[in-house]
C-alpha cells in the first residue's frame, strides 16, 4: 500500500511515537527511515553516553562508602565498559525494534525520504527503485537533529570525532581535546576521563551556561578534580598531524596536542535532504511550529521533536510526539482539537516546564526557571537554598554526600517555578519537582505531601520550613 493516513520521515522515539499515537486511533501510518529504526537516543546519543558514564558513577558510589570502598581493588575496566554499552545498544542492530513497529500495525519503509508534493513523501532505498507514498492527511517531520561542526580552519580535514563516534568508540584515546561546553562536551569529559583518558576542554566562555552557576561550579569542580585541563577561548587552527595526533591552536597562541578531538558545540537540524523547499520551507532551517506541532502556514506538515528547536531532549520530543499524534487523528476525523495549554493536544510545557537531567559527576537536575530567568520576567520571586549534605538520607547515602539544591517560589501565587538539583543521582528526586511546577502545586499542598525518612527527598520538608508555613 502506497496510500497511508500518516506518513512519518524519521523512526527515533519521536517518529515511532508519532505513528504510534495516531494508530491507536485507528489511522494508518508508514514510518520512512534512512538509517536504524531507535534513531539518535538508541544508539549514538542517551543510551551509549549513560552506558559510558554509569561505571564511572557506580565507582564513585562504592568508593563513597566505609566498608564498600575496600572491595575495590582497582580501576574501570574499559573492554567491560564498552561491552555494557554495546548491550545496551544492541550491538547497533535494530531488529527489536522493527518487530515492535510491526506489533505495533506500523509499516516501515527504508530508505531516503524526500517531500516531493502537497502530502507525497518519495523514497530512495538504498539498491532499489524509489518509491512515492502518499498521505490522506499529514506527513510528521520526525528527523532530529546532528552534531553541529564549526568552521574552524583544518577542523573537518583533521576528521573529528562528533557525539556519534564518541559514543560507540571501541578504544579509549591516550587523550581527548573537546571543543564545547555543553552536555555532550561534559558528559562526555567525565565518561572519558573515568575510562582513562587525559581530557582538555576548549571552552568559548563557561560551563553549561543554562544552569544555575552554582551547578556549573560543582561540575567545573569535580572535572578539576578528576584531571580535565579546562581552557577558555576560542580554537583558532586544528591539523591533523602525520602521527595522527591532532594540535589544536587556541586564539591565545597556545596549543593542545591529543590523540582525538571531539567536536560538541551544538546541534544542527537534519533538514538539508529531505525536500522542504517542495513544502515552501527552507531546506537546511528549523521548523517553525505551533503547539499542536503544526508547521505554521501549513494544515499537512507536522514537525516533531529537536527538528522543531523547542526541546532538544528525547523525553520532551517524546511528548510531543504523542501530542501530535493525538491532534492528527482528532483533525483527520473531524474530532474537536482541545488545544488550550492544560489540553492533551498541546505540548505547552516545553515553554517553561522542562526537565533535564545532566548525567556528569555531580549529576545536575532541572526544571523549570532558573533564579535569573524568573527575575528577567518581574516576578516577586524567593529563592530557596539547602544544602544537601545536611539532610538524613544523605548521611545513609554516602559518607561524604556533597550537594545543593534550590527552588525558585512565585511569592504572589504561592506555587515552584522552578527548581535545581546538583549532587550523586540527584535526577531521581527530579519527577517530583516537575510535577509540583507543572501543576503549579500550591505550596500549602505540599505541606501534605510528607518526604520519607531518611531519604534526600527531605530537601522538599527544608525547603517548605525556609518558606514559612505563614507564607505557604
Amino acid at each position: 500500500m502506497d496510500t497511508y493516513d500518516l506518513i512519518v520521515i524519521g523512526a527515533g522515539p519521536v517518529g515511532e511515537n508519532v505513528a504510534d499515537r495516531a494508530v491507536q486511533s485507528g489511522l494508518t501510518a508508514v514510518i520512512v527511515e534512512s538509517e536504524l529504526v531507535g534513531g539518535e537516543c538508541s544508539y549514538w546519543a542517551c543510551m551509549p553516553s549513560k552506558g559510558l558514564l554509569r561505571p564511572a558513577a557506580a565507582l564513585r558510589a562504592a568508593r563513597d562508602i566505609d566498608g564498600a570502598r575496600q572491595a575495590v581493588t582497582g580501576p574501570i575496566d574499559p573492554a567491560g565498559a564498552f561491552r555494557r554499552r554495546d548491550v545496551l545498544t544492541h550491538d547497533w542492530s535494530d531488529d527489536g525494534q522493527v518487530e515492535w513497529l510491526r506489533s505495533a500495525g506500523i509499516d516501515l519503509v527504508r530508505g531516503q525520504g524526500r517531500i516531493t508534493g502537497e502530502r507525497e513523501v518519495t523514497v530512495t532505498p538504498p539498491e532499489s527503485p524509489a518509491r512515492t507514498l502518499r498521505a490522506r492527511h499529514a506527513v510528521a517531520v520526525c528527523t532530529g537533529t546532528r552534531a553541529a561542526v564549526p568552521d574552524i580552519p583544518g577542523l573537518r580535514d583533521a576528521h573529528p570525532w562528533t557525539s556519534r563516534e564518541a559514543t560507540s568508540a571501541h578504544e579509549v584515546p591516550a587523550s581527548l581535546a573537546i571543543i564545547g561546553g555543553g552536555v555532550v562536551a561534559c558528559e562526555m569529559a567525565t565518561a572519558y576521563a573515568g575510562l582513562g583518558s587525559r581530557i582538555t576542554m576548549i571552552v568559548r566562555s563557561g560551563l553549561l551556561g543554562r544552569v544555575e552557576p552554582f551547578a556549573q561550579d560543582a561540575v567545573r569542580e569535580a572535572l578539576v578534580q578528576a584531571g580535565v585541563d579546562i581552557r577558555t577561548g576560542n580554537t583558532a587552527s586544528v591539523r591533523r598531524e602525520t602521527d595522527g595526533a591532532v594540535v589544536l591552536t587556541l586564539d591565545d597562541g597556545s596549543t593542545v596536542r591529543a590523540s582525538e578531538v571531539l567536536v560538541a558545540t551544538g546541534r544542527a537540524p537534519r533538514t538539508d535532504d529531505i525536500g522542504l523547499d517542495a513544502a515552501g520551507c527552507a531546506p537546511g532551517d528549523w521548523l517553525d511550529v505551533d503547539d499542536t506541532m503544526r508547521v505554521v502556514g501549513s494544515d499537512w506538515l507536522y514537525a516533531v521533536g529537536d527538528v522543531n528547536h523547542r526541546a532538544l531532549l528525547t523525553h520532551q520530543g517524546k511528548y510531543q510526539a504523542r501530542a501530535a499524534g493525538d491532534v492528527i487523528a482528532a483533525r483527520a476525523t473531524g474530532a474537536t482539537v482541545d488545544a488550550a495549554p492544560w489540553g492533551r493536544h498541546a505540548a505547552t510545557a516545553d515553554h517553561d516546564a522542562v526537565p533535564q537531567v545532566v548525567f556528569t559527576e555531580p549529576e545536575i537536575a532541572a526544571v523549570g526557571m532558573t533564579e535569573a530567568e524568573a527575575r528577567a520576567t518581574g516576578r516577586d520571586i524567593r529563592v530557596l537554598d539547602n544544602d544537601l549534605s545536611g539532610i538524613a538520607g544523605a548521611a545513609a547515602y554516602a559518607d561524604h554526600y556533597r550537594g545543593r539544591a534550590r527552588a525558585v517560589v512565585d511569592q504572589k501565587r504561592g506555587v515552584l517555578l522552578g527548581a535545581t538539583f546538583v549532587g550523586p543521582d540527584v535526577g531521581e528526586l527530579l519527577h517530583a519537582a516537575t510535577i509540583a511546577v507543572v501543576g503549579e502545586v500550591p505550596l500549602s499542598r505540599l505541606w501534605h505531601a510528607v518526604p520519607a525518612y531518611p531519604t534526600i527527598s527531605e530537601v522538599w520538608l527544608r525547603w517548605l520550613e525556609q518558606a514559612g508555613r505563614a507564607t505557604a
